[in-house]
């Protein structure tokens, strides 16, 4: 290669120095013109859309708070009605005024408010929430299908919550039971001191405090509602004159209902039954009544009481288990089962020097 060429070839490569040195481009006033010019234009083309966007979420959400405030006002005078004193509604009576105390209807009362206030809040800003994300023009199909899975599983996961959760509020909606209630609740059974959504607290007859899930219950005995019965077996005689003994109990359950607060537990007059049962040596008559719901083993233990000073006055005796007093035994001679001693066990009897051995004389050694 000539050396023109290769000088040649130098001649043409680039320059080796630093591309910093060069002089960054100031922009003209021209350009910054042309750039305002650009963005006014655009705002102006789009001003239009913000002011629909804008103004349609804004309408959203002031429709939204106004509707959660008049349904939550809504719900709150339909408490206060529900938890009104019975005497005030015009329609009470002395039951549905023993039914429902004022606890109970304060917690029940409380109970479906909160339920009901947080369900419809959860609806209607949820609601708007969604209706937010639509004005934006966001795809809500991805949020809502992940929604729906997490959903899913966390339904799957506390399904005990859940269960626990949706007995409660039909056993409060439903009115089952309330604070003040005796109760059976089959795994427990008590007084009820508080009703929850998830777990309701019974008092036991030992002073106990049991804790139940409303998803465990399966069936409830409520004590507390309607009326109770006091039943009395009273065991007499099998020759026992029959009138006497009506007469002494009609006697007892007249003088008992018209004496406080005899009167007030009672909420039907006592009634002799009549014969329960015949037995060979003894008969039963029976009593009944209807009480206060819970005042029922306390009428009962009354009418024993009375029963019991009646009969003895009328000289009427009260059988319990067998009538006929049991037969005394003569105590056993422990030695009777001894055998008598053997004569035969004294050496020096006749009998035993008779019977022992003769033994041989030897010849004598002269």
């Amino acid at each position: 290669m000539s050396l023109s060429a290769v000088l040649l070839a130098a001649g043409a490569s680039p320059s080796p120095s630093p591309s910093g040195d060069q002089a960054p481009a100031v922009p003209t006033l021209q350009d910054a013109q042309e750039s305002a010019t650009n963005a006014a234009s655009w705002i102006e083309q789009n001003w239009s859309t913000w002011l629909a966007i804008g103004l349609r979420v804004l309408l959203i959400l002031v429709i939204a708070a106004v509707l959660r405030v008049a349904v939550r006002r809504a719900i709150t005078q339909l408490i206060e009605r529900m938890n009104r004193p019975a005497d005030t509604t015009g329609a009470s009576t002395a039951l549905g005024g023993l039914l429902v105390n004022a606890e109970r209807r304060r917690q029940r009362a409380a109970a479906i408010g909160s339920v009901l206030r947080s369900v419809a809040s959860f609806l209607i800003m949820g609601t708007a929430a969604l209706m937010v994300l639509s004005a934006f023009q966001i795809n809500l199909a991805p949020l809502l299908a992940s929604a729906g899975v997490a959903g899913v599983a966390i339904g799957f996961g506390a399904r005990n919550l859940v269960t626990d959760f949706l007995s409660g509020v039909f056993m409060i909606l439903e009115d089952q039971y309330g604070v003040g209630d005796t109760i059976d609740a089959g795994v427990a059974s008590g007084e009820v001191i508080e009703v929850g959504l998830r777990v309701t607290k019974l008092r036991g007859d030992n002073g106990e405090i049991w804790y139940i899930r409303n998803g465990e219950v399966k069936r409830i005995g409520n004590l507390s509602q309607g009326w109770a019965t006091a039943n009395v077996d009273v065991t007499v005689r099998a020759d026992e004159d029959l009138d006497k003994v009506k007469a002494t109990l009609d006697e007892v359950a007249e003088k008992m209902s018209k004496e406080e607060p005899w009167n007030e537990l009672l909420w039907s007059p006592i009634e002799v039954l009549g014969l329960d049962s015949v037995l060979l040596d003894s008969m039963v008559v029976r009593i009944s009544a209807k009480t206060m719901p819970g005042k029922s083993l306390t009428v009962e233990r009354e009418l024993r009481w009375r029963i019991k000073r009646a009969f003895g006055a009328a000289d009427i005796p009260i059988v319990g288990g067998a009538t006929a007093p049991a037969q005394e035994t003569p105590a056993a001679d422990p030695t009777a089962s001894v055998a008598p001693p053997s004569a035969y066990a004294n050496s020096g009897s006749p009998q035993a020097e008779a019977a022992s051995p003769l033994q041989a004389q030897r010849p004598a050694v002269k």
